[in-house]
């Protein structure tokens, strides 16, 4: 259906087309993934020059290395446990998810394990991953990374293999890697015996990213975005790229933590030190107070200004249990713990007032949409692009010094 006949449809039919869309959708790739299964079983990748099935969904079907990662995992799992196929045609479990948990599937916990893990996201199944099969902590340590080094490809010209100059590198004594040479190098690391590239095709990591995006150039490291991996039940792997400051900052809280936390690994002093700060923005943003000044039956909640007093905040935050507070009409809540902000089921600007039953903890987006409801989509547009309009504008951050080394923090925490 065209975007402008989109237009016109109603709000609760565009919600309804969408959901029977999606339960469709579904259907389908439960099929695909039985007819990849079939198609992998009798080997017929191999008739289409194929010399695995990884290689013919990428090469031959056109898909990415991820979705075909985690496609051909799904499919040969489904051929030991054909439920599977039921879960993902209903919706019960997604593709990634039959991923992760594939690996620890057998005969007599697959009925346990997939009822645990529906309509669970990929981050809810990771943990319950962690749980059944646990891995073993990893030392706190911080170490320094190599220096990067950055190939630029000049503007032309462009004659040589895999499409990259031909000459570049020369002057610099550094040699450009070919498409194809790096293909089989991120191949030759990443070969497992037993994966989706069994037959000979590249192998992806678990997470289902693609060789490709591991690495681009033989020289330097690739910068990877921070990972949060649960390792077991209550314990998790952090790991992030640091700057020399953050490093030596703490070194010398561990240091000056050493009289009364003597044992102190990095865990715990990331953990102080956050934990610290956490109390101190609560403090000011849902007015926390281990002592504080008014209680809420000695509160004004007459509506003389936009500030919510800090007794009404603290009930607000208490009561709503720090979880957004809207419902659908279906009666689902929505689950956003982040970003809360206060808003006045009676509109302050229409004569709300400040009391409890008036104000409720909402997310951005629910605030800005309620918002809408009561003013109207243009008035709130108008408001914003004056916000926008006065706010300052932000100054270009400095280049990074020389002398600034990154470093890779890696920490477990309960």
């Amino acid at each position: 259906m065209e975007p402008k006949t989109l237009a016109a449809v109603p709000d609760d039919e565009l919600l309804h087309r969408l959901a029977e869309l999606l339960r469709r959708s579904r259907r389908v790739e439960s099929e695909i993934v039985e007819h990849m299964a079939e198609v992998d079983g009798r080997r017929l990748f191999a008739r289409e020059a194929s010399p695995s099935m990884f290689a013919y969904c990428t090469d031959v079907l056109h898909l990415s290395e991820a979705e075909a990662y985690l496609r051909i995992t799904v499919a040969r799992a489904s051929r030991k446990h054909p439920m599977l196929l039921r879960f993902l045609g209903d919706g019960r479990l997604h593709v990634t998810g039959m991923a992760l948990l594939a690996p620890h599937l057998t005969a007599e916990n697959r009925d346990a394990l997939l009822a645990r893990a529906v309509n669970k996201s990929k981050r809810e199944i990771e943990e319950l991953v962690a749980e059944i099969a646990p891995q073993p902590d990893i030392p706190g340590r911080m170490k320094r990374l190599p220096q990067r080094i950055e190939l630029q490809q000049p503007a032309s010209p462009f004659a040589g293999d895999g499409g990259q100059p031909a000459d570049f590198g020369k002057a610099r004594g550094l040699e450009w890697p070919t498409t194809q040479a790096i293909d089989r190098s991120v191949a030759g690391r990443l070969r497992v015996a037993g994966g989706p590239n069994a037959a000979g095709g590249p192998q992806l990591r678990p997470d289902g990213v693609a060789p490709a995006a591991v690495g681009i150039v033989s020289q330097g490291v690739t910068a990877r975005p921070p990972t949060v991996e649960a390792l077991a039940p209550g314990r998790y792997r952090v790991q992030f790229t640091a700057s020399t400051a953050l490093r030596d900052k703490l070194e010398r809280l561990r240091a000056l933590l050493q009289p009364t936390v003597p044992d102190a690994d990095l865990a715990t002093v990331i953990e102080l030190a956050v934990a610290e700060k956490l109390e101190r923005l609560e403090a000011r943003r849902f007015a926390q107070s281990s002592r504080p000044r008014k209680q809420l039956s000695d509160t004004d909640t007459t509506p003389h200004s936009r500030h919510v007093p800090a007794a009404i905040r603290r009930a607000v935050r208490e009561r709503d249990g720090r979880q957004c507070g809207f419902v659908s009409k279906g009666g689902r809540r929505c689950s956003e713990g982040d970003r809360l902000e206060y808003h006045h089921r009676h509109s302050f600007g229409l004569g709300g007032d400040h009391s409890p039953k008036n104000v409720v903890l909402l997310c951005r987006t629910h605030n800005a949409w309620l918002a809408e409801q009561d003013y109207g989509r243009s008035a709130i547009a108008r408001h914003r692009s004056a916000m926008q309009a006065t706010k300052p504008s932000t100054a270009v951050a400095d280049a990074p010094s020389p002398h600034r080394r990154r470093r890779t923090v890696m920490v477990t925490d309960a």
